[in-house]
């Protein structure tokens, strides 16, 4: 609605003046997840850019999602086993599951489901994690 308008124009005022630092990209991916239809090549583009701005394991790994949707698990996966100090993250092993999951690689899956379980916060994600474990 008009906060999302609002929020547009600032960046397309920010871009235009050449001010484009984290702040701006994160809130260009935010506002291409508000369209109807997401474009997962440009989240991944943005998200490219955001790593080499603001580079950390999570942005990295959030980069990689996006990657999966653009172009699929395999390139993604890559990715996701190139981070380093993501052992104990719980998103990042249900990550590289979902990646497994959707390449056919049911049993490496299933070990990475089951590690998100057990570093899993709350027993919202541990739910969701036990949904898709069972499904592989």
């Amino acid at each position: 609605g008009a906060e999302i308008e609002a929020v547009r124009r600032a960046l397309d005022r920010a871009i235009a003046l050449r001010m484009t630092g984290p702040y701006q990209v994160q809130g260009a991916i935010a506002s291409l997840h508000a369209e109807p239809e997401t474009d997962w090549r440009q989240i991944a583009l943005l998200y490219a850019r955001l790593v080499a701005l603001a580079p950390s394991p999570v942005v990295e790994l959030n980069a990689a999602v996006a990657v999966s949707m653009a172009d699929g698990p395999e390139s993604a996966l890559r990715i996701a086993d190139g981070i380093s100090g993501l052992d104990d993250y719980y998103l990042w092993h249900a990550a590289r599951a979902d990646f497994l999951r959707r390449l056919g690689r049911d049993d490496e899956a299933s070990a990475a489901y089951t590690r998100a379980l057990e570093l899993a916060p709350s027993d919202v994600e541990r739910d969701f994690l036990r949904g898709r474990l069972t499904g592989v």
